[in-house]
Parts: structure tokens; C-alpha cells; sequence
């Protein structure tokens, strides 16, 4: 019962955040004590992951995060996603391009109390490089 719960949780993340950048409803979904390990540069925290969030949306215009798969077992629930958006603004010192992306990622998600208290992150960084001319494709 509570997975179906802790799945509407990520869920509605996803599309107050990635999607429209509602920081203040991202605030209502995390829990004081959030903590957040992904491989961006970010400060700890609640911080970290608004920060994340502005910085990502302001790169990426037309950003759409599209959740391809969602699993939950006890307090964890992964989801794998799928973004999509255009190169037109600075990511990590990279200056706009223009080019649209489309980028895939997991991440793992601990609910505690109702909130989101804990996540992890990993996304295709070296396919974003690839599609933005950074690195040439193998």
C-alpha cells in the first residue's frame, strides 16, 4: 500500500520540479533533513536540489521529464527517466548550443514520513557531452 503512495511522491517531484520548476512545491516534498548524491555540482540539501533544478531549466529550454519506468519496494523508489529539452543556456561552463537534447537517468528516491528524505542520481553525462560536440561518439 504505502509503495503505491511513495510512487505518487516521485512521481509528482518529477512534474513540479524537472517539469515546471515549482521550487516551492519541490520545498512541500522534501523532507528538512534532505540529502541528495548526484554526480553534479551542487550545494547539500534541500539548496542543492533547487539549485539542480533552476540551473537545469535555465539550460535546457522546453524541458520535459518523462518517467520510463517506476519501481518501488519498502521506502525506496527508482525511477528511470527519460529528459528532453535544447542546449540554450550555460551547463556546467558550457555555453549554449542550440541543439536538442535528450537525456537518461535513474534515480533512487528514500520516502520517509511522507517526504522525500534522500536521493540518489546518476544521468548519461558522456551522451550529453556527445550530442552537445564536446566528445565525438565512438
Amino acid at each position: 500500500m504505502y509503495t503505491e503512495e511513495n510512487k505518487a511522491i516521485v512521481r509528482q517531484f518529477f512534474e513540479v520540479g524537472p517539469c515546471k520548476g515549482d521550487i516551492n512545491a519541490v520545498n512541500e516534498l522534501l523532507s528538512p533533513d534532505f540529502t541528495m548524491h548526484v554526480p553534479l555540482p551542487a550545494p547539500a540539501g534541500i539548496e542543492g536540489i533547487k539549485e539542480v533544478i533552476t540551473t537545469c531549466r535555465s539550460a535546457f529550454e522546453h524541458l520535459n521529464v518523462t518517467i520510463e519506468d517506476m519501481v518501488a519496494e519498502g521506502d525506496k523508489v527508482v525511477a528511470r527517466f527519460t529528459a528532453r529539452g535544447i542546449h540554450s543556456g550555460d551547463f556546467m561552463n558550457l555555453p549554449a548550443t542550440g541543439k536538442p537534447i535528450t537525456i537518461t537517468g535513474i534515480e533512487i528516491f528514500r520516502i520517509k514520513d511522507g517526504k522525500i528524505a534522500e536521493l540518489w542520481g546518476e544521468v548519461n553525462l558522456l551522451g550529453l557531452m556527445q550530442q552537445l560536440g564536446i566528445f565525438s561518439s565512438p
